[in-house]
């Protein structure tokens, strides 16, 4: 590090309490200001060796803050977005059931619903018998509705696997007039 740069990272310091106003005032939170501002430091120190004006140092940091808080800003608003399409697909994602058994009355489905994992079973049994909602099931579960669409969802493809396994052609044939002699 070169004493124009030792001098430099001095007087920046020298200002720390201006700058994070600066950004605080631009973030809302204290902590993340304290955030933005020191990883700011961090990558500025390696970058005042190449200011062309060492007197212009203060307003390139300003310029500096200023972007790094704009950037603060997508990210946060990146995450909130994806984590609203997550919900959003967890709460309002269409029922479809794994097979037209559930909605035919296949004898067979309700005898092999007990031979599921018991958090499949009462989970089929809430959303496909109850049809209740997907949110409600997960908050009744203490789960996250993620959480409760991926289980359902594998609750699904397992009977699905246990009445083709069981019905054999009559469960391709979607159990509408269920012949098996289960």
């Amino acid at each position: 590090m070169t004493t124009q740069t030792s001098t430099l990272l001095r007087e920046l310091a020298a200002k720390r309490g201006e700058f994070l106003a600066f950004v605080e005032r631009r973030v809302g939170d204290r902590a993340l200001a304290e955030d933005i501002l020191q990883e700011a430091f961090a990558k500025s120190a390696e970058r005042l060796d190449q200011l062309r004006t060492p007197s212009a140092a203060t307003a390139w940091f300003y310029r500096v803050l200023r972007n790094a808080s704009i950037e603060s800003h997508r990210r946060r608003d990146s995450r909130e977005r994806a984590l609203d399409m997550v919900e959003a697909q967890a709460t309002i994602a269409p029922r479809e059931p794994a097979f037209d058994a559930v909605d035919a009355g296949c004898a067979c489905v309700g005898e092999l619903l007990g031979s599921l994992k018991p958090e499949y079973a009462v989970a089929l049994g809430r959303i496909e018998i109850d049809g209740i909602a997907l949110k409600d099931f997960a908050a009744e579960q203490g789960i996250s509705p993620n959480n409760a669409a991926v289980r359902v969802h594998r609750a699904r493809k397992a009977l699905a696997r246990e009445v083709a396994e069981c019905c054999g052609g009559c469960a391709l044939a979607g159990c509408v007039d269920c012949t098996c002699e289960h």
